[in-house]
């Protein structure tokens, strides 16, 4: 298959205008982390697509740090198969959660000869080596989710995803208006930059105590009774932040069995975590569009390699977050949240 013989222009660098576009800028809809769920590589599922590109076939490799079982991946796949149905495109995902791991399967597609690559830098130092390998067989790389302050310096064409010390920062200014004193951000995968931003944005803005509980991920009972004996051992934590829906719902069990009063808010959503919102065991969520994420990395390239288009100018984010969902806007969101595309 052919690889885009479009040259990165220098010019077309300098000359690009500010394109940050925040499909959500304002913080007032929204809802984002994580996995694929166990599927296959290349299983395909229904898609919201309007049309079907008449191009000529293209091959895409999406390349994940997802850990099994998060449903927020589940979101960005279906994005990204919605794309992929509408360009003509075959898509190729893979998934690990495990740096090198992550690498050697960009290295796969690589090798396969793709014509464009989606890649996550939740690992940057990680996955440079092999960035730079994609873009000197001339492979064009995109990134999302995950290395937002990266994606510049490994040469990426552009990024798709939120500014999570912004939204730390928002969230962190959301709890001020609420009352809370004492939040406890939950980090389930330490080292992770993603989510060790979200957690330092909170204490910028945050008016009380801000403390991080390191918890393992891919354990969710640990990741329950881990919550449950620090509520037990602090009563004064007043507000739980969780960085993904799963551990926000656990987060939330956790809480009554351990008798404490504290609140739950979190960021990313599905469709459970909706009808918390809606119950009000959890108080709302930040929504970083992941859907959007996985179709626009996906359509990007097709752009790029159809058209030479370069999103954001090749100098700018495309900001897809954040933005609030709670009672006053939960009721828009779930119709999309019940279709898996929220």
């Amino acid at each position: 298959m052919s690889h885009t013989s479009l040259p990165r222009s220098p010019r077309l660098r300098r000359i690009a205008p500010v394109l940050a576009v925040t499909a959500a800028a304002a913080l007032t809809l929204a809802g984002c982390s994580s996995s694929s769920g166990g599927k296959k590589a290349e299983e395909s599922g229904a898609a919201v697509s309007a049309g079907k590109a008449d191009t000529p076939r293209m091959t895409i490799a999406m390349v994940t740090h997802a850990p099994s079982g998060d449903t927020f991946w589940d979101t960005i796949r279906k994005g990204a198969e919605a794309a992929a149905a509408k360009d003509n495109v075959k898509l190729i995902y893979s998934n690990d959660e495990t740096a090198a791991d992550q690498a050697n399967l960009v290295q796969n597609a690589i090798d396969q000869k793709v014509d464009g690559i989606a890649v996550t830098l939740a690992k940057p130092d990680a996955m440079k080596a092999v960035v730079a390998k994609a873009e000197a067989a001339g492979i064009p790389v995109v990134g999302f989710n995950a290395g937002l302050s990266e994606w510049k310096k490994q040469g990426l064409l552009s990024f798709f995803g939120q500014d999570e010390s912004v939204s730390g920062q928002a969230l962190g200014t959301k709890l001020n208006d609420t009352g809370a004193k004492h939040a406890l951000c939950v980090v389930q995968a330490q080292g992770d930059v993603n989510l060790e931003q979200r957690c330092a944005g909170v204490k910028k803005t945050f008016s009380g105590t801000t403390d991080n509980l390191y918890v393992n991920g891919t354990d969710m009972p640990s990741v329950k009774s881990t919550i449950t004996a620090k509520l037990a051992q602090d009563k004064s934590i007043d507000e739980v932040i969780t960085l993904g829906a799963p551990f926000a719902l656990t987060a939330a069990q956790a809480t009554s069995e351990s008798g404490s009063k504290a609140k739950v808010a979190t960021f990313d959503l599905n469709k459970d975590l909706i009808s918390a919102i809606e119950k009000g065991s959890i108080q709302f969520a930040v929504d970083q569009q992941p859907y959007l994420q996985g179709y626009l990395a996906v359509d990007s390239l097709w752009l790029y390699k159809t058209n030479g288009n370069y999103s954001g100018g090749g100098e700018q984010p495309i900001l897809t977050g954040p933005a609030f969902v709670d009672k006053s806007n939960v009721d828009t969101v779930a119709q999309f949240a019940a279709k898996g595309t929220r």
